[in-house]
């Protein structure tokens, strides 16, 4: 690609993102529906958890590595505009539900399409951004999470007590589909040390995962974080059965303090992540290790604290800040230690386990322990796998600055 042709660093991470932030205004749109889909379709909090959680990120979560695969040997832009198309239709389509099995069938649809972008896009922002802003850059890419969390929010506050849950629906798959041509414009970075893996699939990930290690450990810590952050998403079912918010409030609020939280979130971690790389490249793992400890208390004081005081809501703000923002910097500290021209790969490895065995099973789980004793109980138990991760976080960041001052190259 002649040099003028090439997408500049911001414009990709913002036409990414701005996917990213419609990706997840569809993810998490059935969750801030959750309320009025239990009183009119009669559903449980288990079955919410199922359907955020193993009904759409099972096929998700396979996909991501299947799609790195194919984003190590194809054009990427045109990947994530098929997958918008397709994603974008299933949300559509899920105006139709009159039940638990058809919302599972037309979930896990929104799940297939939605996996052509994490891992493409965030290979192509690691091609084009240099590594001493990475952690910023993915930082911004999940900001996407929380504004995409906001506007679900929003749209359901506004428009599901006037037009009803299948409204919102079929007005977030249209906009899906009119934008999916537009994507065809990004253009595809040059990828950054190697040339296209033509002969690359599923089976080089073993090979790279053997010769780097610290990847598959920075996978287990991943698991372990993200089942906070996972559960978290019965929160506004939380606030409206536990904590005694009005549905409409509860929604509208959350998306708020989500929106600021978040952004604040990924921006500041990415930063301080980035920034503690610039002494030393292990730093960005023990900086996100103690930044996690820090989010996960204020995220006990939040599911303790009784709404009526400040505490609740400044540990509200804290708690969301983190377990939204602490995704960019980590998988910036794996693409950096992924073999050239498998970072595709990897990254969608990654968001395989880290789905599978993480956001699948929190909401589920928390959704039973909620169903059988309160999610106030199953929202702080979430917290003790979380703290292992960051434990583990900075045990790999001291191990890694061992290694280095043994072998000089500190």
């Amino acid at each position: 690609m002649p040099p003028s042709r090439e997408p500049s660093a911001t414009r990709l991470v913002a036409a990414v993102s701005a996917l990213n932030i419609l990706s997840f205004v569809d993810r998490q749109l059935l969750v801030a529906l959750a309320p009025l889909l239990i009183a009119d379709l009669g559903l449980t909090r288990a079955q919410i958890g199922l359907l955020v959680g193993i009904s759409f990120i099972g096929v998700f979560a396979i996909g991501t590595l299947v799609v790195g695969v194919l984003a190590d040997r194809s054009n990427r832009p045109r990947l994530i505009a098929l997958g918008l198309a397709v994603w974008s239709g299933a949300t559509a389509l899920t105006a139709t539900a009159s039940g638990m099995a058809s919302l599972v069938a037309w979930r896990s649809l929104v799940g297939v399409g939605e996996a052509a972008l994490p891992a493409t896009a965030l290979a192509m922002v690691g091609d084009r951004v240099p590594a001493r802003h990475l952690g910023l850059a993915t930082g911004f890419f999940y900001a996407g999470v929380p504004v995409g969390f906001a506007l679900s929010f929003a749209l359901s506050g506004v428009l599901g007590p006037w037009l009803g849950w299948r409204a919102c629906f079929l007005v977030l798959g249209a906009l899906g589909l009119a934008g999916s041509l537009l994507v065809l414009r990004i253009q595809d970075p040059p990828r950054r040390g190697a040339a296209r893996t033509a002969g690359a699939g599923v089976r080089d990930v073993w090979p790279a995962l053997r010769a780097r290690p610290m990847i598959l450990l920075l996978t287990a810590a991943g698991v372990l974080l993200v089942y906070a952050s996972a559960s978290s998403q019965h929160t506004i079912t939380w606030l409206v059965a536990e904590r005694g918010f009005e549905y409409s409030r509860a929604a509208l609020l959350s998306g708020a303090v989500i929106l600021v939280g978040g952004l604040c979130g990924n921006l500041a971690i990415g930063a301080i992540t980035d920034r503690a790389r610039q002494a030393h490249p292990a730093a960005r793992l023990a900086s996100l290790g103690g930044v996690s400890v820090v989010g996960l208390l204020a995220a006990a004081g939040f599911y303790t604290f009784a709404p009526s005081s400040w505490p609740f809501y400044g540990c509200w703000l804290v708690a969301q800040a983190y377990l939204l923002g602490w995704y960019g910097s980590l998988v910036a500290a794996v693409h950096e230690r992924a073999p050239q021209g498998h970072r595709a790969t990897v990254i969608g490895f990654l968001l395989l386990v880290i789905n599978l065995l993480g956001v699948a099973t929190g909401p589920y789980v928390t959704g039973l322990i909620g169903d059988r004793a309160s999610l106030t109980a199953a929202l702080l138990w979430s917290l003790v796998p979380a703290g292992l991760g960051a434990l583990l976080l900075g045990l790999l960041g001291l191990t890694e600055w061992r290694a280095s001052r043994r072998t000089g190259s500190g």
